[in-house]
């Protein structure tokens, strides 16, 4: 899959562990263990802005796109 969850570098770069994390911004632990393994189909802006405010970061620092080409083809050209 083309986007890769970053999440991890960035707690890591913080000195702060999920669990710390989960609790600052009100999700659950497992919920944020999918997010962090990439196994969600989608995350809400909100959850993405609580993320950013509390690692003092922008959505891209959580979020990395690996282009392919394959993401451009119509769905007949597979």
């Amino acid at each position: 899959m083309p986007i890769r969850i970053t999440l991890d570098d960035v707690l890591s770069r913080k000195g702060m562990k999920a669990k710390q994390l989960a609790e600052l911004i009100g999700v659950s632990q497992t919920h944020l263990s999918l997010f962090r393994s990439g196994k969600v189909r989608g995350v809400r802006f909100s959850t993405l802005s609580k993320l950013c405010a509390a690692l003092e970061c922008e959505p891209g620092d959580l979020i990395q796109y690996d282009p392919d080409p394959a993401d451009l083809m119509m769905p007949d050209e597979e």
